[in-house]
């Protein structure tokens, strides 16, 4: 293995690091206990949930197509 295999996996590593930590804290997951919360917040919070999903599946995509 050469060095810039090396230094573009760890690049990677870190990229993806860094974007799922950005969704997570974007999407408030440090939030309320769930028997704390009204039935609106659950709501809210299990569609932060979803949209965060989602963002982290848009982000693999894009690595993966990043790759070709």
């Amino acid at each position: 293995m050469n060095a810039d295999r090396l230094i573009r996996m760890a690049l990677r590593m870190l990229l993806r690091k860094g974007s799922n930590a950005a969704i997570n804290r974007m999407t408030g997951a440090q939030g309320k206990p769930h028997a704390d919360m009204t039935p609106e917040e659950r709501q809210q919070a299990k569609n932060a949930r979803e949209t965060a999903k989602r963002a982290r599946q848009a982000a693999r995509l894009t690595r993966r197509m990043g790759k070709f």
